[in-house]
């Protein structure tokens, strides 16, 4: 009943994609009510069962929270320093240039989180094709942010769960194989969707002043939040399991740049609606009796990319680094691009549909965003076929944060 209860709700998202707060906030108070009465919690039954749930989910929605509306206004001073409206003088006019777009969020996402990376890829995209975002462009952003994320344990929240679970960073470093060939493979499809819907404007170009204020406020606020991440993995990783770090981080940044640029503080109404559903269906996916995964293999791995474009990744990947016997690269690769097949299977989906509402139909992303799903398997399978499956030994969760691998001194 619990995974009928959540496919009813990921439906009715699917289907009335204009009320998908509505939806999912009606679905997390049914789930609630069935389990507080009927079902029970992991943790327990009743009102004490939902406390301790809660009490280990919150750090985890509370950055998600803090991401999603931070680098609302992140992307936004992006946006206002002009930096993407000079693009075109540097990019070809042709497909090319839509392509080299998402070869930087890609990049961008490598050592930022991919949701600062998709929201920026959707503001130069806006300014670039002049509002007339293609669908399946708007998955290609998605998709290039999550596969640069997947092989930095910076750039991806699963990867980090790993870094801080002992995996050496470079036991993930491997999944840039399979996303480099899913973002040639659906880049180039989207790169030529868009050039055929609205190619890059290229002609009669105002001289623009790039406002270099701003573009040291969206430094600042990127470089704050790499070194908090980097810094409480490495010297403080149990705080991370206590504190939302990240989120905290992103917001003490803007905060202390006001002064130099103010954020435009009205995207926080809407940026707050968006958040709540995201917050909603990750609350509803972590309550699911997901209890155990199947045996540890490529097959396994293969099938958690689709589940992860309809669950939350986090407590998939959690539970995978629970059981072990993974090749995490390939688990990196599969859990986070996976996300990308629908709009609302990643939180970097999410917070893009938040400034492109038009790409809040679930029918609409797979129409047009196909390619994504064809990507997610060429890479997959290229990948097998080059390295193969090669389960690492595990660390031991237990092991002292100090005799973790740091990439600082990792030969």
């Amino acid at each position: 009943m619990d995974f009928v209860l959540f496919g009813l709700m990921l439906a009715g998202v699917a289907v009335f994609h204009h009320h998908t707060l509505q939806v999912s906030v009606a679905g997390l108070v049914l789930i609630i009510a069935y389990k507080l009465f009927i079902g029970g919690f992991s943790t327990g039954p009743g009102v004490e069962g939902l406390v301790l749930h809660m009490s280990h989910e919150w750090v985890t929605l509370a950055n998600l929270l803090g991401l999603l509306l931070g680098f609302g206004l992140l992307s936004k001073h992006f946006e206002d320093s002009n930096v993407p409206a000079e693009l075109p003088r540097v990019l070809p006019s042709d497909w090319r240039g839509a392509f080299l777009l998402l070869v930087l969020v890609f990049v961008l996402s490598s050592f930022l989180d991919n949701i600062a990376a998709a929201l920026i890829g959707g503001t130069m995209a806006r300014v670039v094709f002049r509002g007339k975002v293609h669908i399946g462009y708007l998955a290609a952003i998605v998709a290039a942010a999550n596969g640069g994320g997947a092989g930095s344990v910076v750039g991806d929240t699963t990867t980090t769960m790993m870094w801080i679970h002992g995996i050496s960073p470079m036991a993930v470093l491997h999944a840039y194989v399979a996303a480099a060939v899913a973002l040639a493979v659906s880049g180039i499809i989207a790169a030529r969707q868009q050039q055929a819907h609205a190619p890059m404007v290229t002609e009669g170009l105002e001289q623009i002043s790039v406002d270099w204020g701003r573009v040291a406020t969206v430094a600042f606020i990127l470089v704050v939040t790499i070194a908090a991440n980097v810094i409480a993995n490495l010297e403080f990783p149990a705080v991370l399991d206590r504190f939302p770090v990240i989120g905290a981080a992103v917001w003490a940044a803007i905060l202390i740049s006001a002064p130099i640029r103010r954020p435009d503080w009205r995207l926080l109404p809407d940026g707050l609606k968006g958040s709540a559903f995201l917050l909603s269906l990750v609350t509803c996916a972590s309550m699911m009796p997901v209890e155990t995964l199947p045996a540890a293999s490529w097959q396994s791995a293969f099938g958690l990319g689709f589940a992860s474009s309809m669950f939350d990744n986090i407590p998939l990947t959690a539970l995978a680094l629970k059981q072990g016997g993974y090749d995490w690269g390939v688990l990196a690769y599969a859990v986070g691009y996976g996300g990308s097949m629908l709009w609302f299977g990643s939180s970097a989906g999410v917070a893009l549909a938040n400034t492109h509402p038009e790409a809040r139909s679930a029918g609409r992303w797979l129409a047009h965003g196909w390619h994504v799903v064809l990507a997610y398997v060429v890479g997959f399978f290229v990948l097998l076929a080059t390295l193969g499956w090669q389960p690492a030994a595990d660390v031991p969760p237990d092991q002292p944060p100090t005799q973790r691998p740091s990439i600082i001194t990792m030969r």
